[in-house]
């Protein structure tokens, strides 16, 4: 975490105050475990998969991806710290051991976000989980519409773009989204092999079949070490699903800046402020001091 806020110019953002405060993120994933780097970070722990009350994570993914939003860095003394430190946390647990998610899940976790947005001040939600697009499945269907809808309640939703590149027409569900800010890996080239199924150039490349411009941002996601699920440690991972919440923590860095801004004019301000030609189909690589100027 160290390399990757260096290499997104967090310091532009820290050395004038900004950590994320008064900013809640919402994480859909495998839930989040103890950590003392979490420790005061979750304010809402909800179980759509068990119905558990008390915040668990059997996979080690939800861990990883909250660590990389809001990790204090403290056993670490700093290092490992994530890109928004002071933002809360709200932990929707819509996948399984596995790793696997079914669509009904992500509704109904999407739809208690719309309920409680307000009572809890969310700001941002982060899905770093992806399927590949089929027309024929309605549960998908239904999935894009909800989350649509997250979006005109003002709520930005930051998706991963998936790890099927680098073919093109390769985003995933719900990536693919007009609406949606979906995040690509700017070094999936750099990819070593730790066991993993990830080769170089992984990240999922549009235009989507629906002639859609993706991913709109690009943001470190390969080696990153964030908060492990076990032993109170950290552990590498690789994907979009890490250079998502990279880019959440850095809209909530924004937001704190310009808490005013709606999900359309945070597309506008990284539309303008990031584009480049050197990244032709995405506006460009994630900087926090272009965006924040």
């Amino acid at each position: 975490m160290n390399r990757v806020r260096k290499e997104i110019d967090a310091e532009y953002a820290y050395k004038r105050g900004y950590f994320g405060r008064h900013n809640t993120i919402a994480v859909l994933d495998t839930g989040i475990a103890r950590h003392d780097d979490l420790r005061d970070q979750v304010i809402c722990f909800k179980d759509f998969v068990q119905q558990r009350n008390s915040a668990y994570d059997d996979n080690g993914h939800g861990t990883h991806i909250a660590g990389i939003i809001a990790g204090s860095g403290e056993k670490s003394n700093g290092r490992y710290m994530g890109i928004a430190p002071a933002s809360d946390l709200i932990i929707l647990k819509v996948m399984d051991s596995f790793g696997n998610g079914k669509t009904e899940r992500f509704i109904q976790a999407i739809d208690w976000m719309i309920r409680y947005r307000k009572k809890y001040g969310i700001r941002i939600a982060n899905l770093s989980a992806g399927m590949i697009y089929d027309a024929s499945d309605l549960g998908q269907i239904k999935l894009l519409q909800a989350v649509e809808q997250l979006w005109e309640e003002g709520i930005i939703v930051m998706t991963a773009a998936g790890n099927n590149g680098p073919n093109k027409q390769t985003i995933t569900v719900p990536g693919m989204l007009r609406t949606v800010i979906t995040v690509g890996s700017s070094d999936d080239r750099e990819i070593k092999k730790r066991g993993g199924r990830l080769k170089a150039g992984y990240s999922s490349t549009g235009p989507t079949r629906q002639c859609i411009v993706k991913p709109e941002l690009l943001a470190p996601g390969t080696n990153i070490v964030s908060c492990a699920f076990r032993n109170n440690g950290y552990s590498y991972k690789s994907g979009t699903s890490m250079a998502t919440p990279v880019a959440a923590g850095a809209i909530s860095l924004l937001l704190e800046k310009y808490p005013y801004l709606e999900p359309a004019d945070v597309k506008v301000r990284l539309y303008e402020r990031l584009k480049s030609n050197l990244f032709p189909g995405c506006w460009g690589k994630l900087n926090v001091r272009q965006m924040m100027k």
